[in-house]
């Protein structure tokens, strides 16, 4: 019943992820959180976190903000969001059992990649929510079989490392964050 559940909501999601516009991106505030302490519903709120941050990290951004970086031997506001697009796809396609491989956003705008990235969080987090052994979800390379445990020291906390990273950058760039977000409650004032 579980995995019909899951899978129905992935459709569902999948279907309208086309049709979102920016002000309906999941994670605006965070969901409400489980009644229950599992290791799904920890490692979901861990993604949720993220998806939250990210969502306000890089909200507004515009092409100066993009192209800021302190030295040259740091990555510019847009590649931090390449990557952290990179990082997102190795915590969905654990959650779905797939492969990682090599990605190309070249085509891609700011809205778009901002898009994909929340959509790969969100997935990735509902499939946690309602997992009763997050073991099976290991990071996939080739042969290797990475355990979870490095999604949590791996992606997730480097994602959110550079979430922080693109809020410094941006708030150098003369666009600071949106001075109503509160990121330990997950909400934003009205």
């Amino acid at each position: 019943m579980r995995l019909f559940l899951l899978i129905l909501t992935l459709f569902t999601f999948t279907n309208t992820s086309a049709q979102l516009t920016e002000e309906q991106f999941p994670y605006y505030e965070l969901p409400e959180y489980p009644e229950t302490y599992t290791a799904g519903t920890m490692a979901a709120r861990m993604v949720d976190a993220l998806g939250f941050r990210y969502y306000w990290a890089t909200e507004d951004l515009k092409g100066s903000d993009l192209a800021y970086m302190p030295s040259d031997d740091v990555r510019s506001t847009g590649e931090t969001v390449d990557h952290i697009l990179d990082l997102s796809y190795v915590i969905l396609n654990s959650t779905l059992k797939h492969q990682n491989g090599k990605n190309d956003y070249s085509e891609m705008d700011l809205y778009d990649k901002r898009k994909q990235t929340l959509i790969n969080l969100k997935t990735a987090a509902d499939i946690l929510r309602v997992s009763d052994d997050i073991s099976q979800f290991k990071i996939l390379f080739g042969e290797r079989e990475i355990p979870f445990w490095n999604n949590v020291n791996g992606p997730i906390s480097d994602a959110i490392w550079h979430c922080g990273q693109i809020a410094s950058f941006r708030r150098n760039s003369g666009n600071p964050i949106n001075p109503n977000v509160n990121h330990f409650m997950g909400t934003v004032k009205q």
